[in-house]
C-alpha cells in the first residue's frame, strides 16, 4: 500500500512539474506582448486536457503541436531582434522584405562563417524549444490520469472567462492575433496612403522651384546614427560637445555661419532609406510600404523641385552595392553608388569607404559641373559595427583613389569580439560619431562658401542598445552656409529647436523630417 502511495505521489509531482515547463514555454510569447506576463497560459491547460482526454493520441498530432509552437516562439525571438535593432515591434507585414537585408548586415559585418553559425544557434534554440514542448506534452500524458481530462475542461473554460486579470492569458493566441490585426492594419494604412496620393494634385502641379537657392549648390549630407542622444545620453556627450565646439571654431575661422536643430526621424536602428525620403518628399513614410507606395506613385520630391530650379540633382551612395531600383523612382539625373565612385582602397567591415574620401570624390565632382548641384550623400563611416574608426587625414589632397587608407587595413578587432562587450560598442559608437562630425566639418571649413547651402543631419537614432529604451527619435540637423542669409529662415522659429552654432536646443523636440520640404518651400519657393 505504502508503495502504491509514493508511485502516486511521485506521478503526481511529475505531472506538476512537465505542466510547470509547459505553462512556461507558452508564457514565452507574452515577452513579445504588451502589459505584464500572465502566470497561468490558457493554451497550457488546455492542452493539458487533451492529453488526459486523449491518452492514446499519436504522435502525428504532437509534432504538428511542436511545429506550430516552434513557429509561435520564433515570432517572439523575431520581435526581440527587432526590438533591439529598430527599436519598434515585430511586423510580419513589414519584416518579410527586410530577411536579405538583415542576411547582408550580418554577413557583411560578422563574415559568412560566423553569420551562418549564428543561424544555425537560433535554430538549434528553436528545434530545442519545439523538442522540449513536444516532450512536456508527452509526459503529461504519461503521468495524468485520463478522469481529470472533463474537469481540465470545465476549468479551462473559467480561465477562458478569467484572462480579463493580468494572471491569466492567452499569450500565443495572443501573438498571432496582434501580427493578424498588424497585417490587416498596415494594409489598409498602405491603400489609404495611396488614396490620398491619388487625390492631390498631379506631380506637375506639386513640383515647386525655390528661386531663393537658385545657383546655389546645396548639399544634402546625412550622417549615419547621428542622433540627439549623442548630446543628451551622458555616455556620449563629452567627447560630441567637445566635437562640436572644435567643429565651431573651424567653421567661424573659415567665415561660415551655422545654426543647429533637431528634426524627428521616422525610425530607429536601422532603414535609413525611410528617413531619407521623409526629408525629400514632405510625407511621413515609416515603414516599407508607405515606402513603395509613395515611390511607385510618381509623387514629386526636393528633387524634383530642385531640378525645376535650375540644379543638377544627384546622390553619392557608396553603401549601395547592389542593384537600386528604387533610386531610378526618385528621379535622380545621375546616382554614384559603390562601383562609380571607383574607391580603391579597402572596405572596412560593413562601411565600404571612409567618409572622409567621399567628401573628397564628391567636391572634385563639383570642380567638373558647371551648372548648381542639388546633392544626397549617405555618409556611412558612423554605421555600425563601428570598428575601425580611423583618424582623419590632414592632407586632404592625398586621398585620391583611396589607396592612402590601405594602412588601415585589417585594423581594429573582429566585430563579434567588440560585441560581445556592450560598454565597449558605445564607446566605439560615440568615437565614430565623433570622426563623421570632424571630417564633415573639414569639408564645409575648406569647400562650402557664399554660394552652398550645406545641410548636415542624421538619418536616425541608433539602435537601443546603444540609446536606452524609449530614447527620443530627434535627429541633430547642422545648417552651414558662407551667406548668413540663407541660414536667417532655419533661426525664424518656423521649425523648432534650431538655434545659432554647432548645438540644437536640447529642451525643445524637433519637428517630424516631413515638415523640412513645406518649410524650403515656405522660405526659398515663390510666393
Amino acid at each position: 500500500m505504502t508503495t502504491v502511495l509514493t508511485a502516486s505521489r511521485g506521478q503526481k509531482r511529475l505531472m506538476l512539474l512537465w505542466l510547470l515547463i509547459l505553462n512556461g514555454l507558452f508564457l514565452i510569447p507574452a515577452l513579445a506582448l504588451p502589459g505584464p506576463i500572465p502566470w497561468l497560459s490558457v493554451e497550457a491547460l488546455a492542452l493539458w486536457a487533451l492529453a488526459c482526454l486523449r491518452p492514446h493520441a499519436g504522435n502525428r498530432l504532437t509534432v504538428v503541436l511542436a511545429f506550430t509552437y516552434s513557429t509561435i516562439a520564433l515570432l517572439a525571438l523575431a520581435d526581440a531582434l527587432v526590438r533591439q535593432s529598430l527599436g519598434r515591434g515585430l511586423n510580419l507585414y513589414l519584416e518579410a522584405g527586410l530577411v536579405n537585408a538583415g542576411w547582408n548586415l550580418l554577413n557583411t559585418n560578422l563574415g559568412a562563417t560566423v553569420a551562418v553559425l549564428a543561424l544555425a544557434l537560433v535554430l538549434g534554440l528553436l528545434g530545442g524549444i519545439g523538442w522540449l514542448f513536444g516532450l512536456s506534452l508527452e509526459r503529461l500524458r504519461h503521468h495524468s490520469p485520463t478522469h481529470l481530462g472533463k474537469p481540465l475542461l470545465l476549468v479551462t473554460g473559467l480561465a477562458v472567462a478569467g484572462t480579463v486579470t493580468p494572471l491569466i492569458g492567452t499569450p500565443a493566441l495572443a501573438l498571432v492575433a496582434q501580427q493578424a490585426s498588424l497585417i490587416t492594419n498596415t494594409h489598409q494604412e498602405s491603400e489609404a496612403l495611396a488614396q490620398r496620393l491619388e487625390q492631390q494634385p498631379g506631380p506637375g502641379n506639386q513640383r515647386r522651384s525655390l528661386p531663393r537657392l537658385a545657383g546655389k549648390d546645396v548639399v544634402l549630407g546625412f550622417l549615419e546614427s547621428y542622433g540627439i542622444s549623442t548630446l543628451t545620453d551622458d555616455r556620449y556627450r563629452a567627447l560630441i560637445d567637445q566635437r562640436l565646439g572644435a567643429m565651431a571654431d573651424r567653421l567661424a575661422a573659415a567665415g561660415l555661419t551655422v545654426a543647429t536643430g533637431r528634426l524627428q526621424s521616422p525610425i530607429q536602428g536601422g532603414q535609413s532609406w525611410l528617413g531619407h525620403l521623409s526629408v525629400l518628399s514632405g510625407h511621413w513614410v515609416h515603414n516599407q510600404l508607405a515606402y513603395e507606395t509613395l515611390l511607385s506613385s510618381g509623387y514629386p520630391t526636393l528633387i524634383d523641385d530642385f531640378r525645376q530650379t535650375g540644379h543638377r540633382t544627384l546622390a553619392v551612395m557608396p553603401a549601395i552595392t547592389q542593384p537600386w531600383p528604387e533610386g531610378r523612382q526618385l528621379r535622380y539625373e545621375q546616382i554614384y553608388d559603390h562601383d562609380d565612385l571607383d574607391y580603391q582602397g579597402p572596405a572596412f567591415n560593413w562601411v565600404t569607404m571612409p567618409d572622409q574620401f567621399t567628401w573628397q570624390w564628391f567636391q572634385e565632382l563639383r570642380k567638373r559641373t558647371t551648372e548648381p548641384l542639388f546633392a544626397e550623400l549617405a555618409l556611412i563611416s558612423s554605421h555600425a559595427p563601428w570598428v575601425p574608426v580611423l583618424p582623419v587625414l590632414k592632407d586632404w589632397d592625398t586621398i585620391g583613389n583611396g589607396r592612402v587608407f590601405e594602412r588601415w587595413r585589417g585594423t581594429g578587432e573582429a566585430p563579434a569580439s567588440l560585441w560581445r562587450d556592450p560598454d565597449r560598442v558605445r564607446a566605439h559608437y560615440s568615437e565614430s560619431i565623433a570622426y563623421a562630425l570632424t571630417v564633415a566639418g573639414e569639408f564645409a571649413a575648406r569647400y562650402v562658401h557664399a554660394d552652398t547651402l550645406m545641410i548636415l543631419l542624421g538619418d536616425h537614432q541608433p539602435a537601443p542598445l546603444i540609446t536606452g529604451e524609449n530614447a527620443s527619435r530627434d535627429v541633430i540637423v547642422h545648417v552651414i552656409s558662407g551667406d548668413p542669409a540663407l541660414i536667417a529662415p532655419f533661426l525664424s522659429g518656423d521649425l523648432p529647436g534650431f538655434q545659432p552654432g554647432t548645438r540644437p536646443d536640447l529642451r525643445t523636440p524637433g519637428a517630424p523630417m516631413d515638415r523640412f520640404r513645406p518649410f524650403l518651400h515656405r522660405h526659398f519657393g515663390s510666393p
